[in-house]
């Protein structure tokens, strides 16, 4: 048996007015999936327990597995690992965004205009953190560059702050009310403040301006965690496993867990993103010994904290009519049976441009076995099947084990 996991990020959303009151998942043309729904498995499953955040990172451990009450230490733990970052014990590190804000001349009265500071790039956001280090870095604090806007600071011996906000949970509103107000956070505040001061000027945003794209005027800090330990996931399930993504969290779980991460060329994190390449990847995956891959595809969330209607429905569109249709013409060819697990790791609805703890609709496909299933694949189906997962870790066991 081989097994897929396609991870529409945020894919799920709220009934939206101007849509009739359905959902983009209801309005997206997606007859590839709903052509599965007929004979799958649907049903919803709890992907974030209660008590925690419902971020990709805790929404994602548990899709593949790992209960996040257990090892869940921290975003940008995840990330450094990506990253390259050899983490001790007693390391702090927090994600570093470049972001927009406002140009109001006192801190504290700016507004966050863009979490992703126009979805900069890898090299230009390289150059500016190769910058900021250069003048920010000491002996017990440094910067590590990602990609695109999400970036690393590792600190010696730190402390959690505990009072560090999202900057996509806040587009459009003023910082006053977000920023650390801890002892340990003033650290941050003061890196934030600084970097101002020293990009305001810099070459690459006075270049960006003229192109008529949003500077990287700040480092904002959240996401802080500590060193991870996380499981084998070929241990744990007794498969060999691979992931496909554009960005630093999923390919840190990879790494920490022991799959193998399979680089995509023209893998974007957005909407624009490399979907045929996603899925040929995925295919010859499993031709080269892979017994499970995640195709994880961060499009539709970006679009979510972005408020982009249009260009969610059509995010969802490709992973279905690109993604989705060339895994159900190619996977048979392998003359194996196989399994496909699809959903988003939580939702996130337009409305609030921000990650939220319901629960996802999910399909799951076995090529040996045809069920009654749903019309479609959608929330309004997933919720009528009265099938439900409460515990979101269980799902990849079920999808395994065939029960």
């Amino acid at each position: 048996m081989k097994y897929v996991v396609v991870l529409g990020d945020g894919m799920a959303d709220w009934p939206i007015e101007q849509l009739g009151n359905k959902t983009p998942l209801e309005i997206a043309k997606k007859p590839h999936i709903d052509s599965l729904a007929k004979i799958s498995e649907v049903g919803l499953v709890k992907t974030v327990p209660d008590g925690l955040k419902p971020g990709s990172d805790v929404a994602n451990l548990s899709v593949l597995g790992y209960d996040p009450k257990v090892y869940y230490s921290g975003r940008s733990p995840l990330e450094a690992a990506s990253i390259g970052i050899d983490l001790k014990e007693t390391d702090i590190t927090a994600r570093a965004n470049l972001v927009t804000l406002s140009d109001e001349e006192v801190f504290e009265d700016k507004t966050m205009i863009d979490y992703s500071a126009g979805e900069i790039s890898t090299e230009e956001a390289k150059e500016l953190i190769t910058y900021l280090a250069s003048k920010l870095n000491t002996d017990e604090l440094k910067l590590y560059s990602g990609v695109s806007y999400r970036h690393c600071l590792v600190i010696d011996n730190g402390k959690i702050a505990g009072d560090l906000t999202p900057p996509h949970d806040i587009t459009g509103k003023p910082i006053k009310e977000h920023l650390p107000t801890s002892t340990v956070g003033a650290l941050y505040l003061e890196l934030m403040k600084k970097s101002v001061e020293l990009l305001k000027d810099h070459p690459i945003n006075i270049n960006r301006v003229k192109l008529g794209k949003n500077p990287a005027t700040s480092l904002w800090f959240w996401g802080e965690g500590t060193k991870p330990k996380l499981d084998l996931f070929y241990e744990k399930f007794g498969v060999k496993g691979a992931m496909i993504s554009a960005v630093d969290l999923l390919k840190g779980i990879a790494k920490l867990t022991g799959m193998k991460n399979i680089e995509v060329d023209g893998a974007t994190g957005n909407w624009d993103t490399n979907f045929i390449g996603k899925a040929q990847a995925c295919v010859n995956a499993l031709k080269d010994g892979a017994d499970l891959v995640y195709i994880h595809m961060e499009a539709p969330d970006e679009c979510g904290h972005q408020g982009n209607l249009e260009k969610k429905i059509y995010s969802i569109e490709q992973i279905s009519e690109v993604v989705v249709k060339y895994l159900i013409e190619e996977l048979p060819k392998l003359n194996d049976d196989f399994s496909i697990l699809i959903l988003p790791d939580h939702p996130t609805p337009i409305k609030v441009k921000t990650h939220i703890s319901d629960a996802v609709p999910y399909l799951i496909y076995r090529s040996n076995v045809k069920q009654n299933g749903a019309d479609a694949y959608t929330e309004i189906d997933a919720l009528n099947s009265k099938i439900t997962v409460p515990v979101g870790h269980d799902l990849m066991k079920k999808f395994i084990n065939n029960y």
